[in-house]
This record gives structure tokens, C-alpha cells and sequence, in this order.
């Protein structure tokens, strides 16, 4: 028997847009989920507002009392620029400073929620620049970012995201091995993402994760449509991607990724933990 501690199952607070931060959490909590993903945005926890470090001790007060762990997550598209989604980027040629200032500013706060992962994804490359030219652009500001999160202590996690930059696993580690296998760069794998674009199968990309693991979102998807489905309603057969995820010994979040801002999203919630739950393998397997 191959004994395995149990996996600890979190939801994305950008599927609780609609809510207020703090009922969003309270609702969450409630249902049983182990932590939160907690997207910095303007609706939630506004890394730019005058007031923000107040509210960073009330969320991390909050946080303490309903038991939640927590990831920071700086995947909101239009934090840093109402009209133009995920702009701009850690490679940009324009405004590329903004883009750095905000993950420091999420790995201070994730510093002082307790937090020890901040996630962040490599954004798009400009048409201007070659290929070799981007990554060297996106090197140089992980680099300094990394020199941030050690004084914090704190893991980046990058997601490879579809149609940005760095958008599969090997691209990744590309990337970690350039900043010379830096021990805070570490891996955001979204399941759902692996199925949709990975050349290879999901449970190969689960395996290759592994040792770069840091946090983990999932979701279902159909293979080539980039869609956060809700569990079931895709192609993903999960019991055997928690089980990978379990064997091989992953202690952070699985984070449910399913953006919804409408009226179900609790219900949603339930019905995901429920699911994985269910799918999740017991604590020993064969």
C-alpha cells in the first residue's frame, strides 16, 4: 500500500465576484473548503488603495479565524489596465514596471497574510520582440522578482497560461533552469489548462509538475477551448489526476478556477468540493 496524506482543496475567490471579500471568504469557510486563492483585484483586496494595508490585517485576521489558508493570485486581467486584458506584462515594452510593482506588492501582502505563494503568469510577448529577445525580457524581471520574494520568503508560482508566452510546463522550466533552478520559482499547474494545450497526456503533465509543484488550479475543460468548466461537464477524468497529485505528494492548494460572478456561484462551490471529494483517493491506495 502507498500511503498519502490527504489533498487540500481551496476555491478561487474570482469565482465569487459578486460577493464581497469577506462574505466570499465566510461562504467558503462554510462549505468545508481547506483555503482560498484570493485574486487581488479592485473588487476584493486592491493592492493600490490608500487603505490597503488595514485591510490587508483585517483579511489576515479573518483568514485566521475561518482556518483558511491562502495563495495570492495576480491573474485579475484588468487590474492595470481597464482595457486591455493582462496588460501590460512582465515582457512589455510599456509599462512593464507596473506589471513588477503589482507581484511585489502581492508578495508583501502574501507576506503578511501568512501566505507562502504568490502566483503570477509570464503574460504575452510584444510583436516587436524575437523570441530569444522576450525571454531574456521575462528572465530579467523574474530575477528581480525572485530577489523580492527571498527577502519575504515567499514561493512565485508561475501558471503557464494558454496563448501567453510561457503557456506549457516545458516552457517553464526553460525558464527555471535559465534563473539557474531558483528555489522560489516554482509551478502553478492548471489542470484543466495541461489538458487543453500539453502535447502530452494529462496525467504525464501531472507527473512532470510534480517535482516544480507549488500550487495547483483545476477545473474541467475540453481539449483546444480555453473554457473554466464546471466539474463534469468537460473531458477530464479527475480521479486519477488527484491521485497523481497525492502519491507524488503535493502539500499545497488545489484551488478550484471557476470565474463566475453570478448569484450561483455558492452553489457552484459545493457542488465542485463535493465532486473532488469524491474523485480524491483515500487515504491509502494500492
Amino acid at each position: 500500500m502507498t500511503r498519502t496524506l490527504p489533498l487540500r482543496f481551496g476555491y478561487g475567490t474570482n469565482g465569487f465576484a459578486g460577493h464581497p471579500l469577506d462574505d466570499a471568504l465566510r461562504v467558503i469557510a462554510g462549505i468545508g473548503y481547506d483555503g482560498v486563492g484570493l485574486t487581488l483585484s479592485r473588487r476584493h483586496l486592491d493592492p493600490f488603495a490608500p487603505a490597503a494595508p488595514a485591510r490587508v490585517a483585517h483579511v489576515a485576521r479573518l483568514l485566521d479565524r475561518l482556518g483558511l489558508s491562502v495563495v495570492i493570485e495576480t491573474g485579475d486581467p484588468h487590474l492595470l489596465d481597464p482595457g486591455r486584458a493582462h496588460q501590460p506584462g512582465l515582457m512589455s515594452e510599456h509599462g512593464r514596471e507596473a506589471r513588477i510593482d503589482l507581484v511585489v506588492r502581492a508578495v508583501r501582502i502574501a507576506a503578511d497574510l501568512g501566505a507562502d505563494t504568490v502566483h503570477l503568469c509570464s503574460g504575452h510577448a510584444p510583436a516587436s520582440l524575437t523570441a530569444d529577445a522576450a525571454f531574456d525580457r521575462l528572465a530579467a524581471s523574474c530575477e528581480r522578482l525572485l530577489t523580492v520574494a527571498e527577502t519575504h520568503g515567499v514561493t512565485l508560482a508561475l501558471e503557464p497560461e494558454p496563448e501567453m508566452f510561457v503557456h506549457g510546463i516545458d516552457g517553464f522550466e526553460a525558464l527555471r533552469a535559465r534563473l539557474g533552478d531558483h528555489p522560489l520559482l516554482r509551478l502553478t499547474l492548471d489542470v484543466g489548462h495541461a489538458h487543453c494545450v500539453e502535447p502530452r497526456p494529462l496525467i504525464d503533465c501531472v507527473r512532470k509538475a510534480l517535482p516544480h509543484l507549488a500550487h495547483v488550479q483545476i477545473e474541467d475543460m475540453v481539449r483546444g477551448v480555453h473554457r473554466h468548466l464546471e466539474f463534469g461537464t468537460g473531458e477530464i477524468d479527475f480521479p486519477p489526476v488527484l491521485r497523481a497529485l497525492a502519491v507524488g505528494g503535493h502539500r499545497g492548494l488545489v484551488s478550484v478556477e471557476i470565474q463566475d460572478d453570478s448569484p450561483a456561484a455558492p452553489e457552484v462551490a459545493r457542488r465542485s468540493l463535493a465532486f473532488l471529494r469524491d474523485a480524491a483517493p483515500l487515504r491509502e491506495a494500492a
